[in-house]
């Protein structure tokens, strides 16, 4: 199921959810009660709050003491991220070699 701002239950839909990817932009807004007990919850969202402090689109705090398995913010998805970007990098400049 994928959830965006016309869906009209969101916190319903991610508590029946087994995964959820967080990508909203919005700091903070997937709170723990909205987790399935024993959910995958990957946050890729990355936000910057009023104090300056760096937190993803999940409430970690909340969310960590529900979920089987939790990315946290900074460094969760963000290194994969860099990694794929170098890996692709390379394959092209190798095909732009050959």
């Amino acid at each position: 199921t994928i959830c965006h701002s016309k869906t009209p239950d969101v916190a319903a839909e991610c508590r029946r959810a087994d995964i959820i990817v967080a990508a909203v932009g919005r700091p903070l807004m997937v709170k723990g009660s909205w987790v399935k007990p024993g959910a995958t919850v990957i946050d890729v969202g990355i936000n910057r709050t009023a104090d300056g402090k760096l937190v993803g689109d999940v409430d970690f705090a909340e969310a960590q003491k529900v979920a089987g398995a939790i990315t946290p913010v900074p460094g969760g998805v963000g290194p994969m991220t860099i990694a794929c970007l170098l890996k692709n990098t390379v394959k092209a400049a190798q095909n732009s070699t050959d």
